[in-house]
């Protein structure tokens, strides 16, 4: 990752509907044609693993999460608002005034934009449990296992302790 990549923030942009794909395959030509390769880092349309039944089988099938919106990862100036709003596809930023917000790293997390790692996390530290069933619960760290990015933490769930495994991503340091 380049010096210029970590001060990028991950921005959402709002599509016509059903033209997610048109709008991030147009953004890649704003890219070159305006040599945005040192500003614009990524581009996502958030997608995830439905099973459906189609001819009395179930398949997988990847289904959109936020339809109409797609994520872009760049730094973000005046100069290059005009360049992306005007990308057909794109309605404008979402934010206030159609100005755009980064999002935050729970953010992010949430998203699946990015591995966010708890790399600094060790036996004992107090955590905060960010997605699933116990999301705003804290707990604290029995054991960490680095090869497969997980954890086992022990929560205060339904009056008593429980142990559970999460991933990297599904927590943050306290």
């Amino acid at each position: 990752m380049e010096v210029m990549e970590t001060e990028a923030k991950w921005y959402v942009l709002h599509t016509f509907t059903n033209y997610e794909n048109i709008a991030k395959e147009n953004l890649k030509l704003v890219i070159e044609n305006f040599n945005l390769h040192d500003r614009i880092f990524d581009i996502v349309i958030p997608m995830q693993d439905v099973i459906e039944e189609k001819k009395g089988k179930k398949v997988i099938v990847q289904k959109k999460i936020l339809p109409s919106y797609i994520f872009i990862k760049m730094i973000y100036g005046d100069d290059i608002w005009h360049a992306i709003t005007r990308t057909r596809g794109v309605t404008g930023f979402a934010g206030p005034k159609g100005r755009p917000l980064p999002l935050s790293e729970d953010e992010i997390r949430q998203m699946h934009l990015e591995d966010i790692k708890c790399a600094d996390v060790k036996v004992g530290d107090a955590i905060e449990i960010t997605n699933g069933q116990l999301s705003g619960c804290t707990g604290t760290i029995l054991s960490v296992n680095e090869e497969n990015e997980t954890c086992k933490v022990q929560v205060e769930a339904f009056g008593r302790d429980t142990e559970v495994e999460l991933t990297f991503t599904d927590f943050k340091k306290l």
